[in-house]
């Protein structure tokens, strides 16, 4: 056996340590899990909580892409104002997304639970598919494994 095989908790607060670092120096982290054959990729931010502003997490898109969406997006929403659940908006450079509230943060978004505890709030930042359709548009053809919505939408905005 291998040393992170006999000790397992040790890789978790190593990360956990690197993340911290990474929050003191930034005021957040992003954390990406890969596509597997059930769930497809995604991420979210850990540490705004310490700013008072809700966690931000994405659903498939290509981890490396969706990291690069969130930190932009996290780093604008902290200089601006945050779009409340059902408002549309479009980040510098990024694609048009639509807030969802997360239903249950704690149940997704596990390491910032960890850090933070189980009464942490998310924003799902849900993206168009490339011809313009969302994930509740019957027409929707995301990447493999689709995009999870993690809340109900506000509302459908208007116009």
């Amino acid at each position: 056996m291998c040393r992170d095989c006999d000790h397992p908790a040790d890789r978790v607060e190593e990360h956990l340590a690197t993340l911290r670092r990474c929050i003191d120096a930034r005021g957040w982290a992003v954390q990406v899990l890969e596509r597997d054959r059930a769930h497809p990729p995604w991420a979210y931010t850990v540490g705004l909580t310490l700013l008072g502003l809700p966690e931000l997490v994405l659903t498939g898109l290509p981890v490396l892409q969706g990291a690069r969406l969130l930190d932009t997006t996290a780093d604008h929403l902290t200089r601006t104002c945050l779009p409340s659940p059902g408002k549309r908006f479009t980040p510098p450079g990024g694609p048009l997304l639509e807030v969802v509230g997360v239903a249950r943060p704690w149940a997704h978004l596990l390491v910032a639970a960890r850090l933070f505890g189980e009464g942490i709030a998310a924003l799902q930042l849900v993206h168009a598919d490339a011809a313009g359709r969302w994930p509740w548009d019957s027409e929707y053809s995301g990447l493999p494994g689709g995009q999870p919505v993690l809340g109900i939408r506000a509302r459908p905005p208007d116009g």
